[in-house]
């Protein structure tokens, strides 16, 4: 086997334009998706073009090996993994071949994301019509694989519903665009074999699909009926890469609405609100929704869409209806229509923004009901059956009463596209004990009895993939299952096509529901002992490297901050998705079976640019940034470390002894080649140039001062951080000058001390935790003495209210340092203290770290209080993020983070607009980006409007003195 698939990778790498990887990182990254199912693939082809996939397919077809195509690999029921060549469509395949707004047609290949579609089309004012709640990372490949949905289908139909046209090509080699009365180029045998199936099983076909909104489960028989034209198109549309490979599909667009409103109407139960779906349907909304009570309360309890969930109306089940019109007007009206026909806990919106965190309640749906707190873990694999609208309120009565039985009931929610009756739950299977696994297999068993009973459908969006392949005959009878096994013989008779999924050709079932299991009896992953405790996965790495539910949310191209390294590279490896994937393999022994050494994982972490964007963005906050510390702890445990660790690693250390003689150090770091010397000993890269250290540390300056003002606000402590004290202590002078003004006294530590942060983003874990303890030590009077801590530096403030509580949980100090530590913002919030007018344009970039961990609430809300026109940044990661952007080999993807969103806005903001950037990177970034912008501190910010309040000057942008280019002296500005 090894000699033979050397063979195979070779040919590939010959013959093939794209990216082949044989390795096992790789290999591994692949093997799962966001379903319960794990195959280790072959290798993986990355093709720079359709052309070079048909080439790849025609070598493993030469070499007689499987293959399966992927999109996006979000798939629920094990579609995106088998014992195969895996081709990836998403990185390169992603090109417009060809738009026609007049025939309302766009045609594109496989790799395209379904919102960069939509965007790059918007102009036209149309779009594809189905929208899945992955919407910003789906490909269109993988919505056609599985004849996705979404919350859109109910105007607009599912994925078959809106294909016109399919560019495939069968494992044998034949090519043709499939479409509506057999398509293009069809090979005459295989025309008259589907024209056979049809005459044949008409009746049974005709007798057996059920006729309802979401019949997504098999293969789409009943379009080669003659009364739905012999499409051939939407026939294959839904084989989950069983049958042929997608290369370019032509789309039906349709009209983007114009406007839009909605009503949110609020029952008893969740059974309840499905009973009055019929009678809404009437009224033709775009979107009608459902949600119980459960739900909510996860949200709640993760702290998710807290300002949406105030404004739910009362009850326990609730139906989210939109509305879409030509005009507002329009969409209004038929908003209130329906709210005054049911007159009951009914609120109507038409802020456009009020409607979108309405929604983002619903679009969290997997997140919030995946890892809930204090609730048994839950999984797919019962997630999406569908019935008649009419039916709806019986079945989930029904269903419930089976989840009772099973005793799933409690920690699974009931929610869905109830308007097409489509229902989503997690369940609390048990996949890793014989007696657990043969009792989710008895209920899915009885949960499709029960769905066929009802004559609805098993998969209602996801498809049926491992998941439901088996039970094909439960929902369409024995005489139905020769033509499924004859429609996939003339595609692929030799089950090279993802084999052992959905139907075989040998007699044998297809893969069963409970074999091939991510976990299944022989999970046992190990004890490790580690730096961090974990408090949110019960003290087990294990646990936390099993957190992600592969759901690819760090996949998305725009919005968040979550995954700066992913949107840079367009690399699995480099999203969160990726490396939690290889950390399940690394601590479980499969493929990467080197632990905590593995090269494999720590290639993967390198570019983790450790913004802590997943902790807060990712559905079940996977916090990358805490696992790579760990493994790069563990990692270079006993051996050298790269030599960036020891200097940027260290740089408080650094930056006490360049305080006594600064003007020195800034001359050699600005002198060539002095300052090339440093960074190669540092490994710092060439293109960076070091930021000079100021000429007085702003704590030794302040304790010359002392405090001034009346403190009737009481006192605070001023955390003087390693950035603010040695590089911009112009930012702690007017925090002091914002904090006395608002009437607080200002004390700084007694004594120096530090955060560990620099330590702990190098994984240099056990100094970290001394610093941390010296400074508890230092801080002890006034943590005890219950002082506020006010942070300027997000990234250190994260650290007390983060990293330090899980470093060591069970310290009451720490606890108490947590609790106590705010930022300015907040703590002025919290005071209520009245900021000082600000009446002008305002652009900020949050900090990432202060993103994840404190939130910009309070910064927003200061902001508009004191008049600023603000925009808030949904820029993501600046790129620089700490010690990352200066480390050797990391500037190219450093500029391309920061030129993904972040760089493109400040150049279009306002040319007298002030920016924000309270984190030391932040700021270093744009000014080294040299784009003609000055960023400055929130404290910079508010106390030059409180001067300018007191003695009317004009507005400065900033005070702080030009970077230092890597090719000037400081003297030479």
């Amino acid at each position: 086997m090894a000699s033979r698939n050397l063979l195979l990778e070779s040919e590939l790498r010959r013959r093939v334009d794209g990216e082949v990887r044989f390795d096992d990182g790789s290999r591994a990254l692949y093997s799962t998706d966001a379903s319960n199912y794990r195959q280790v693939p072959v290798g993986v082809v990355v093709p720079h073009t359709v052309e070079a996939a048909v080439e790849a397919v025609a070598v493993c077809r030469e070499q007689d090996v499987p293959v399966l195509s992927r999109g996006g690999g979000t798939s629920l029921g094990g579609q995106c993994c088998n014992a195969a060549v895996v081709i990836d469509w998403s990185k390169y395949c992603d090109r417009v071949v060809e738009f026609d707004p007049d025939a309302r047609s766009v045609t594109v290949e496989p790799g395209i994301v379904l919102d960069t579609l939509n965007a790059r089309i918007a102009e036209h004012d149309l779009m594809v019509g189905p929208r899945p709640a992955t919407h910003d990372h789906c490909t269109i490949g993988g919505m056609l694989g599985n004849n996705s949905c979404g919350s859109t289908a109910q105007a607009f139909g599912k994925m078959s519903d809106n294909v016109l046209g399919l560019d495939v090509l069968t494992y044998d080699g034949d090519r043709f665009w499939a479409g509506p009365g057999g398509g293009d180029g069809v090979p005459a045998q295989m025309t008259a074999r589907l024209r056979s199936i049809a005459e044949r099983y008409g009746e049974e076909i005709r007798r057996r699909f059920p006729a309802i909104p979401r019949r997504v489960s098999g293969y789409n028989l009943d379009a080669l009926l003659p009364e739905n034209g012999f499409d051939l198109a939407n026939a294959l549309v839904g084989s989950e890469s069983t049958l042929v490979t997608i290369l370019r599909a032509r789309m039906r667009l349709v009209d983007r609405p114009k406007a839009r409103a909605m009503v949110v109407l609020g029952y008893p139960s969740i059974f309840e609100a499905a009973d009055a779906v019929p009678s809404i349907l009437p009224h033709k909304p775009l979107v009608l929704e459902g949600l119980d009570d459960k739900l909510i309360g996860f949200e709640k309890r993760k702290h998710l869409n807290a300002e949406a969930l105030r404004l739910l109306p009362e009850g326990a089940g609730w139906l989210i209806v939109m509305f879409s019109g030509d005009t507002q007007d329009e969409a209004d009206a038929r908003a209130r229509d329906l709210a005054e026909e049911l007159g009951h806990a009914v609120r109507f919106f038409d802020d456009p923004r009020r409607e979108d965190e309405l929604w983002q309640i619903r679009e969290a749906g997997l997140g919030a009901t995946a890892w809930v707190p204090l609730e048994p873990d839950t999984w797919p694999g019962w997630e999406d059956s569908a019935v008649a609208p009419e039916d709806l309120g019986s079945y989930l009565r029904d269903l419930h009463r089976l989840q009772e039985e099973y005793d799933y009931a409690e920690a699974s929610s009931l929610y869905g596209h109830f308007g097409q009756a489509c229902v989503h739950t997690r369940i609390p299977f048990d996949l890793v004990t014989a007696e657990g696994i043969r009792k989710y297999r008895e209920f899915v068993e009885r949960a499709a009895d029960l769905a066929v009973s009802y004559n609805g459908s098993m998969s209602g969006e996801h498809g049926d993939g491992q998941a439901r392949g088996e039970l094909w005959p439960t929902m369409f009878g024995t005489e139905l299952m020769p033509a499924f096994t004859e429609f996939k013989a003339i595609f692929d008779p030799h089950e090279r096509m993802s084999p052992g999924k959905l139907i075989r050709l040998s007699g044998d079932e297809p893969y069963r529901m409970d074999e091939n299991l991510r976990l299944g009896t022989d999970y046992a992953p190990p004890h490790l002992d580690t730096h961090f405790a974990y408090p949110h996965d019960r003290g087990s790495f294990a646990r936390a490297a099993l957190r992600c539910v592969g759901v690819g949310k760090c996949r998305h191209e725009k919005g968040g901050v979550m995954c700066p390294s992913y949107r840079a590279t367009r690399e699995e490896k480099h999203s969160t998705r990726g490396r939690a994937r290889l950390l399940f393999e690394m601590v479980n022994g499969g493929v990467i079976d080197d632990g905590w050494r593995s090269e494999a994982v720590m290639d993967a972490l390198d570019l983790c640019l450790a913004c802590k964007g997943c902790k807060s963005d990712c559905p079940v906050n996977v916090d990358m940034a805490t696992y790579k510390a760990e493994f790069m702890a563990h990692h270079y445990a006993g051996r050298l470390r790269p030599r960036a660790h020891y200097s940027m690693g260290w740089l408080p250390v650094w930056a006490r002894l360049a305080a006594i003689a600064p003007d020195l150090v800034n001359f050699v770091t600005g002198t060539p080649p002095l300052d090339a010397l440093v960074k190669r000993i540092g490994g710092i890269t060439r293109e960076r140039a070091l930021p000079p250290f100021a000429a007085a540390r702003f704590s030794r300056s302040y304790r010359r001062r002392g405090p001034h003002g009346d403190g009737h606000r009481g006192e605070v402590l001023l955390w003087p951080d390693t950035f603010t004290d040695n590089f911009h202590p112009e930012v702690g002078v007017a925090a002091v000058r914002v904090l006395e003004r608002a009437g607080f006294t200002v004390r700084l530590p007694r004594a120096a001390a530090c955060c560990g942060l620099t330590w702990i983003s190098t994984g240099q874990l056990g100094v970290a935790r001394k610093v941390i303890e010296r400074t508890l030590g230092v801080l002890r009077e006034e943590i005890r003495a219950g002082l506020p801590i006010v942070g300027l530096e997000p990234s250190c403030t994260a650290v007390f209210r983060a990293d330090a509580a899980e470093l060591m949980p069970n310290d009451l100090d720490v606890r108490r340092l947590r609790d106590q530590t705010r930022t300015l913002a907040e703590l002025l919030d919290e005071h209520g203290v009245e900021p000082p007018p600000m009446d002008r344009d305002v652009v900020a970039q949050p900090h990432c770290h202060q993103h994840a961990v404190m939130r910009f609430d309070a910064d927003r809300r200061l902001l508009e209080a004191a008049g600023a026109r603000l925009t808030v940044l949904d820029a993501g990661c600046c790129g620089l993020a700490g010690n990352f952007g200066f480390e050797d080999g990391h500037h190219a993807v450093s500029m391309a983070c920061a030129e993904d969103a972040l760089l493109p806005a400040l150049r279009a903001a306002p040319p007298h607009a002030l920016v924000l950037a309270d984190g030391f990177s932040c700021r270093t970034q744009i000014e080294q980006a040299q784009i003609g912008r000055r960023p400055i501190h929130l404290a910079e910010a508010l106390d030059e409007a409180w001067r300018e309040a007191v003695s009317g000057a004009l507005p400065r942008q900033a005070r702080r003195p030009e970077p230092v280019p890597a090719d000037r002296t400081p003297g030479s500005r």
